[in-house]
């Protein structure tokens, strides 16, 4: 079953997971241009597209004729990659879990090391690869109370999965050892060990020092500007990581893209160029050289040198002068551009600040010093002004059909869109929490449990509470709550400017929701 995914992308559903790997692959294969990512699940693929290149009819066109296509002889396939993970089995859970079994200790681990295993698909955290295998019959309960922290190197067992955790991170999977395989290194070729398809065998190990990933250093160069306070939260943002969802990976980049495009524009950088993306306001820094700037999104009070300065203006900003961008009062995200563009370390072909999955550089701090990256290619443009007016108090945000509507009663859906929803103090770059009367699921759907299936920003997520969860740039890259509806590429922009306690009225742009 093919189902809608809002406007850009389509969400395929088969009966089990080797269905799964079996159309990924084929999908793969015969993949066109304007694909952007396709992410397998537990039971379903997400073919996300550029709708300007693949329109959506057309990919469900290609979809159905892959789908009708003859299965490749597994003789006749590509042989997968293959990779050996050494594991020390030290883990925390180790006995208890082989107890629950009906197992020794030795008896478990001589299990998973036999079982020949296949990365099935990714997320949860980049890197995070779950791992199924045929010769795999146990099914191990999770955690009555999931780890704050499970540290980096972990190697766990939940349900009929594997899996061993990149990075620091909550989980309620039982843990068996430890590895110091590289699981995922940013500034590496291949940065992602264990992605879809690998086929992965476990090696006995009697040791292992688990080596930390760190985030790069920004690059040197000329110092721009020195900050004196970065406010509630400044990070770099730029066009973000499109294309690696699968292998857990979100695309972050900058919440207000089209404030992001105008702020480069008007200071003469290419498209894409890395911006500061300063939340709430109440930045501070003095300028080392004369610079040229530009701040857009969020309306703030902006003063250079002590004097005010208009947004979506190009503005000249001269060594030894102080910029200051005040509290934020309409709107949330202020972009400030600078000319030649931010410099700051690639990671992942991105210098977008994930504040989710920790990759990039980290938010700014007093006293840090920013060069720019001299990336400048046209003139500052000559004009006075550009159009602009500061975000609404009220927030018109248009959704298209999500997948799992049908989830939910017509009272619920009718009364998604009808009611003014106030957005919770819940809300930041990975999702933004709405406050307002709980969505019911039909009595069917309510004795369900979803498996995880792929997620994109904009997704709107209804947890058991009833209350929405929108994802937002740096949301997780698969999720296990239904999603009703899913925010266009305009209203993302909008919702960009969301801060706790607007309203939002949301507004059907398809007539199957």
């Amino acid at each position: 079953m093919i189902r809608p995914f809002g406007d850009s992308a389509l969400l395929v559903e088969v009966a089990a997971l080797a269905d799964v790997l079996d159309l990924h692959a084929r999908l793969a294969g015969t993949r066109p241009a304007g694909v952007v990512d396709l992410v397998p699940a537990a039971r379903t693929v997400l073919a996300h597209v550029d709708p300007a290149v693949l329109p959506l009819a057309t990919a469900r066109a290609w979809i159905t004729g892959t789908d009708a296509a003859p299965r490749v002889p597994a003789d006749a396939a590509p042989a997968p990659d293959e990779v050996e993970v050494p594991v020390v089995y030290d883990g925390a859970d180790l006995a208890e879990t082989a107890s629950l079994l009906g197992l020794s200790t030795e008896q478990l681990v001589a299990r998973h090391l036999a079982a020949r295993w296949t990365v099935a698909f990714t997320g949860f955290a980049p890197g995070f690869g779950y791992l199924v295998s045929e010769d795999w019959d146990l099914d191990v309960p999770r955690r009555a109370t999931p780890r704050t922290r499970v540290p980096s190197g972990a190697v766990a067992l939940a349900g009929r999965f594997s899996g061993a955790y990149p990075r620091d991170t909550p989980g309620g999977w039982q843990l068996i050892g430890t590895t110091d395989a590289p699981l995922f290194e940013p500034g590496a070729p291949e940065p992602v060990l264990l992605r879809p398809g690998t086929r992965v065998r476990f090696r006995r190990a009697v040791a292992a020092t688990v080596a930390r990933t760190s985030r790069p250093a920004a690059p040197a160069g000329p110092v721009a500007f020195r900050v004196t306070d970065p406010g509630a939260l400044t990070t770099v943002q730029d066009a973000g990581r499109p294309g690696r969802l699968a292998d857990g990976v979100a695309r972050s980049g900058a919440a207000d893209q089209p404030a992001f495009a105008a702020a480069n524009r008007l200071v003469g950088n290419p498209v894409g160029a890395a911006v500061l993306e300063i939340a709430l306001g109440g930045f501070r820094a003095v300028a080392e050289r004369d610079l040229w700037i530009a701040a857009t999104g969020a309306w703030a009070p902006i003063r250079v040198g002590g004097r005010d300065v208009d947004p979506y203006r190009p503005v000249q900003w001269l060594a030894g002068a102080e910029l200051t961008i005040g509290i934020a009062r309409a709107g949330i995200r202020v972009v400030l551009a600078v000319r030649g563009g931010i410099a700051a370390s690639d990671a992942l072909g991105s210098a977008a600040t994930d504040t989710l999955a920790g990759i990039g550089a980290e938010p700014l701090r007093a006293g840090e010093e920013v060069a720019t990256a001299d990336a400048a290619r046209h003139p500052v443009p000559p004009i006075d002004s550009w159009p602009w007016t500061p975000p609404p108090d009220v927030l018109v945000v248009d959704v298209a059909a999500g997948p799992r509507a049908d989830w939910f009663t017509p009272a619920a859906r009718q009364g998604f869109l009808d009611t003014r929803w106030i957005v919770d103090a819940r809300a930041d770059r990975v999702g933004i929490r709405l406050d307002g009367p709980p969505l019911e699921r039909t009595a069917d759907a309510a004795a369900r449990e979803l498996p995880s299936e792929g997620m994109l920003p904009g997704a709107v997520q209804v947890p058991p509470d009833g209350r929405p969860v929108i994802l937002g740039p740096d949301g997780p890259v698969t999720g296990g709550y239904p999603v009703i509806a899913v925010v266009t590429a305009a209203g993302r922009a909008a919702l960009a400017q969301a801060r706790p306690g607007s309203h939002l009225l949301l507004r059907s742009a398809s007539p199957r929701l």
